[in-house]
């Protein structure tokens, strides 16, 4: 049924409420993970445009998702990677349709009122774009 799930990975505890889940639905299906995290930093957004090198946050996000793949692959699970850059909702969006994955999961950390009214969320964004379901895990407090 899922045999490819793109798992939204903020690189936060909240990832921590989201992994178990992914870990099962991944075990029980036989799925193959993409682990993706979106650098939306100054020096993301501009990477590619200027030329610039890799910043501090980007590197240490690359070693974040290796880490999590590494802890996945030795339950067994066939994992791979992604650090996109800039837009969240796009790239996360771009990612499933490019990779064929057939849900995208992510975690809910709860409304943050007024930013969600002005900006909206990647999750609102992402869960009215994407054409494959959506598996929304609340974070842990």
């Amino acid at each position: 049924m899922y045999r490819k799930i793109l798992v939204a990975l903020d690189a936060t505890a909240a990832d921590q409420s989201l992994l178990p889940h992914v870990t099962e639905l991944a075990a029980h299906f036989k799925s193959h993970l993409l682990l993706m995290h979106v650098a939306d930093g100054w020096a993301a957004r501009h990477f590619d445009k200027l030329k610039l090198a890799e910043s501090e946050e980007m590197i240490a996000d690359r070693k974040y998702l290796e880490a999590a793949a590494e802890k996945l692959r030795a339950r067994g699970l066939a994992v791979t990677t992604e650090l996109a850059l800039g837009d969240p909702p796009a790239e996360i969006l771009k990612a499933a349709a490019r990779e064929h994955c057939d849900l995208i999961a992510m975690t809910t950390h709860g409304h943050r009122f007024i930013g969600d009214l002005l900006f909206g969320s990647t999750i609102s964004h992402v869960r009215h774009r994407a054409t494959v379901p959506v598996l929304l895990v609340r974070a842990a407090k």
